[in-house]
């Protein structure tokens, strides 16, 4: 199991996959919104989506768990 974690503190604006969706490394997965700057969250290895921890509109914080690859 591999955990993509948020890179920056925001609210999340968009959640591009969901669990058993195959991503690659550097897809984007989720999008934050930090500093009114859209931010998208990638990927960092190929994987299976296993869980995805974040819905639209959550506030998350740097190093936060958003989707766990298995």
């Amino acid at each position: 199991m591999k955990n993509v974690t948020a890179s920056m503190a925001g609210t999340v604006i968009n959640v591009l996959v969901q669990a058993g969706d195959q991503v690659n490394a550097g897809q984007d997965v989720v999008v934050l919104e930090s500093m009114k700057m859209e931010v998208p969250i990638q990927a960092e290895a190929d994987g299976k989506v296993a869980e995805v921890k974040v819905h639209v509109g959550d506030f998350v914080n740097d190093g936060d768990v958003i989707l766990v690859l298995e």
